[in-house]
């Protein structure tokens, strides 16, 4: 399994801000779903990422070059 990273910057004036990396399509909104939540669970705006975007083809063809295949 790839790893997986949430990192969390919060601003002076509270705002809170999630970048997730190593995480390919829409699993990035599930992995930070109870992290929103127990921040008070007010998103107010959400970017995806061109990782958060490939496909499901994209990833395997990801895995097969990793591991040699």
């Amino acid at each position: 399994m790839d790893l997986q990273e949430i990192d969390v910057f919060i601003s002076a004036d509270g705002q809170v801000r999630l970048e997730v990396r190593g995480v390919k399509g829409g699993g990035c909104r599930q992995l930070t779903e109870d992290l929103e939540k127990a921040l008070g669970g007010e998103v107010v705006s959400r970017e995806m990422t061109a990782e958060a975007t490939e496909t499901a083809r994209e990833q395997a063809h990801d895995r097969q070059w990793q591991w040699g295949g």
